[in-house]
């Protein structure tokens, strides 16, 4: 039975083996190939069909999908399936990725000739440049690895890990070429934790109206400490007859007051608030006032509108409870 240290080895070893297949792949990606595939997809006024069999498929399948979520639309074909009516997916003005480290598979082979019948140009990714994909294809994307980490050199490792660096590679650089944007990749990723921290605008979180703790500048600090504690957000935005906002006052003011022996019975707030306090608006993404927050080490903001008034106000707690967190 294998000991710990052999485990380790074997697994350092595949590390290794799958670090030298991606710094062999550098040659391919600055290929005039990798350029032209590019272009071809840039100009692409359809979808981008992907294929594979097997190991191939399952990094297809992947490849499909950020393609998709980084604007270049796409979907993953099953050759088995196409060849039973899932080829009717393809339209005019697509464009098919064929992947096969071998470049022979049968699956996909036997769909070119229908392909091509289409006028469908085809950018086919394999290992094999001498291959019946590689010489059929318009476009032939090498992915040829020194050696696969499996010991047997039969189970696609380092290949597969190389076929999906260059699908990578195609969509990023499509996307930068686009000038794919935040607020475009939020369009495709609305559920989950990933989708509120991109469409999340600081408006959706703030507390507002009733909810605002405002107090006037000539009130003592036991009864800004009142309104503090009914409205539960830390902190009180002192603001003028104009609602203008003057200052701010927190639970980490209160204890440098405390701390400073200062009387709260007999101490105007204006006395002790924080002037010039950082404020934000509330068309900012909330994802945002979370970065602006941790970078300025406090717990809550006071959103203001173009006049300087108070408008809402948010705190950490906002930020777990709405997922930004």
């Amino acid at each position: 039975m294998a000991n710990k240290t052999q485990l380790q080895q074997w697994g350092s070893k595949v590390v290794d083996i799958e670090k030298a297949a991606l710094d062999s792949l550098y040659h391919y990606v600055n290929s005039d190939e990798f350029a032209q595939a590019c272009e071809l997809m840039l100009n692409c006024t359809g979808k981008v069909i992907v294929m594979g069999m097997g190991k191939s498929g399952h990094i297809g399948n992947k490849i499909a999908a950020t393609l998709a979520s980084t604007g270049t639309p796409a979907v993953f074909v099953h050759p088995g399936e196409a060849s039973h009516g899932d080829l009717g997916v393809l339209s005019a003005n697509d464009i098919v990725i064929a992947i096969s480290n071998s470049g022979e598979s049968s699956e996909v082979l036997t769909l070119f000739p229908v392909i091509k019948r289409m006028g469908l140009p085809i950018i086919s990714i394999t290992g094999v440049p001498q291959s019946n994909m590689a010489k059929l294809a318009n476009i032939h994307l090498c992915i040829q690895v020194p050696e696969e980490a499996c010991p047997l050199g039969l189970a696609p490792t380092s290949s597969t890990t190389a076929t999906l660096v260059m699908g990578d590679a195609l969509a990023v650089a499509l996307l930068q070429a686009k000038g794919f944007t935040k607020d475009d990749f939020a369009l495709s990723h609305p559920g989950g934790s990933l989708g509120r921290k991109l469409l999340l605008k600081v408006a959706d979180i703030m507390h507002k109206g009733d909810q605002l703790p405002l107090v006037q500048p000539n009130v003592k600090v036991t009864e800004a400490l009142y309104v503090i504690s009914n409205k539960g957000l830390g902190m009180a935005a002192i603001v003028d007859d104009d609602k203008k906002l003057l200052g701010v006052f927190t639970d980490g003011d209160l204890r440098r007051v405390i701390d400073a022996g200062i009387h709260l019975r007999n101490t105007d707030i204006s006395e002790v608030m924080t002037s010039n306090c950082i404020t934000i608006t509330e068309n900012v993404l909330a994802a945002e006032a979370l970065k602006l927050m941790d970078e300025k080490n406090i717990n809550g903001l006071i959103v203001v509108d173009d006049a300087q008034c108070p408008v809402g106000a948010l705190n950490m707690l906002d930020m777990v409870k709405s997922g930004v967190i």
